[in-house]
């Protein structure tokens, strides 16, 4: 007999929801320090060194963080998204259900 867990439960959901909303708010909160901090250091640098553009380095830095962590929080992620983690689940699933296969005929 096997025990069939449904995660779909609405208490289910509304965690899952109240998740995502802490997630994206988290995510509005490290971004607005990104924009005031690389706007500061942009007019330090336009203003005091104009002839040496140095505010790129950290402003490319902190914005490829700032991205990734985007792609994370609204779950822009082609490469290894739930559709890929799934199917390599299953894919590692079948291989264990055949090795076991395979060692009980020796």
């Amino acid at each position: 007999m096997e025990l069939i867990m449904e995660p779909n439960n609405d208490y289910q959901r509304y965690l899952s929801a109240q998740k995502k909303v802490k997630e994206i708010k988290e995510f509005y909160a490290s971004l607005i320090p990104f924009v005031l901090v690389n706007s500061g250091l942009i007019f330090i640098n336009l203003r005091f060194s104009p002839s040496h553009l140095w505010f790129f380095y950290p402003l490319c830095g902190w914005a490829l963080g700032v991205f990734f962590h985007a792609m994370k929080v609204f779950n822009f992620t082609p490469f290894f998204n739930k559709e890929w983690e799934e199917k390599k689940i299953e894919e590692f699933m079948k291989q264990e259900q055949s090795n076991n296969k395979r060692n009980e005929y020796y």
